[in-house]
C-alpha cells in the first residue's frame, strides 16, 4: 500500500476529518439560518439591561463557530481577571470546581479503596453490606442535594458531599471485584511460600487489583466532574456550572458553548491522566 494511503488511514486523520466536517456543517447551518432566530422578549431585554434593538437577533439563535472562537479568545484574555468579584474570569470558576471535585473525590478514595478491599477479601462482609450498596447505588447524586443542604447548611460542603457519594460506588465495587477475583494460581503460590496475610495482600492482591481500581477511579472522576456542574447550576455561587447558568441568564450563548467545550476538555484530561497512572502501575504477565 502506498505511503499516502497508510498516512490517510491513521485514526487521528479520520478524527480530524470528522471535526472539520462537524464545524463546516455547524457553520453552514448557522449561516443559512441568519435572521430566523427567535426574537427576544422586549420586557426580558429591558430586565437584562439591553435595548430591544440590541437584543434582537442579528442571525440564527445558535452562534456560529467563528463567533464561539472569538468569544473563547475574549474569555481567555480575561481568564484570571479578579477586578470584579461578581464577574470573575473563567479560569477561577474552573479552579473552584476542580477544588470541590478533588476534595470530594479524595474522600471517596480514602473510604472506598480500604472498604472495597475488605469486602472483596471477606465474602461474608460483602454479603452483609451488599443490600445497602444495591439500595444506595442507584440513587441520583442530585437527589441527595436537598438533604445535604439541610444537614450541612452550606452549599460548598453539600457539593463536596455530593461528589463524595457519587464517586464512592464505582470505586467501591471495582475495588471489591478486583480483590475478589485475583487468580487462584497466584493465591496458591502464596500459600506454598507461606506468605503472611499482609504480605499476600501487599505483594499479590493489591498489584493484581490495580487495573480494576483504576477503572473505578476513571469512572468515578467522570461522574464527579459531571455532577459538580449540575450541582453548581442548582446551588453554586462560583464554579463552571454557575458560570454556564449565569451566562444563560445573560443570553450569552457563545460563552455557554465555550464553557461546555472546556468542561469536555478538562474531563478528557482527567480521564487520560488516570489512564496514564493505570498504565504505569499495571504489570504484564
Amino acid at each position: 500500500m502506498p505511503r499516502i494511503f497508510q498516512f490517510l488511514g491513521q485514526p487521528w486523520i479520520a478524527s480530524l476529518v470528522i471535526f472539520v466536517v462537524f464545524v463546516g456543517v455547524w457553520q453552514f447551518l448557522t449561516t443559512i439560518g441568519e435572521g430566523k432566530g427567535p426574537a427576544i422578549d422586549s420586557e426580558y431585554a429591558k430586565l437584562m439591561g439591553q435595548s430591544a434593538a440590541a437584543a434582537a437577533p442579528s442571525g440564527t439563535s445558535i452562534p456560529s463557530p467563528v463567533a464561539v472562537a472569538e468569544r473563547a479568545v475574549e474569555l481567555g484574555r480575561r481568564a484570571f481577571d479578579t477586578s470584579n468579584p461578581n464577574n470573575l474570569g473563567i479560569a477561577w470558576h474552573l479552579y473552584y470546581s476542580l477544588g470541590l471535585v478533588f476534595l470530594g473525590y479524595l474522600l471517596a478514595v480514602i473510604v472506598a479503596v480500604p472498604l472495597g478491599f475488605s469486602i472483596g477479601l471477606m465474602p461474608r462482609l460483602y454479603q452483609s453490606l451488599n443490600p445497602f450498596i444495591q439500595v444506595l447505588k442507584p440513587i441520583s447524586p442530585l437527589a441527595w442535594m436537598p438533604l445535604a443542604l439541610y444537614a450541612f447548611m452550606d452549599s460548598k460542603t453539600a457539593a463536596v458531599f455530593i461528589i463524595f457519594i457519587c464517586s464512592l460506588w464505582p470505586l467501591l465495587i471495582n475495588t471489591a471485584a478486583g480483590a475478589a477475583n485475583v487468580r487462584q494460581d497466584w493465591l496458591n503460590v502464596s500459600r506454598v511460600l507461606g506468605l503472611s496475610t499482609w504480605t499476600k495482600i501487599r505483594c499479590i492482591v493489591f498489584p493484581a487489583s490495580v487495573p480494576m481500581i483504576l477503572t473505578g477511579m476513571r469512572i468515578s472522576i467522570g461522574i464527579a466532574w459531571f455532577v459538580i456542574v449540575a450541582a453548581e447550576m442548582v446551588v453554586g455561587q462560583n464554579g463552571i456550572g454557575y458560570f454556564i447558568w449565569n451566562e444563560w441568564n445573560n443570553l450569552q450563548l457563545s460563552s455557554m458553548i465555550v464553557a461546555i467545550l472546556l468542561i469536555g476538555v478538562v474531563g478528557l484530561i482527567l480521564d487520560q491522566a488516570l489512564a496514564w497512572v493505570g498504565h504505569k502501575l499495571s504489570f504484564k504477565e
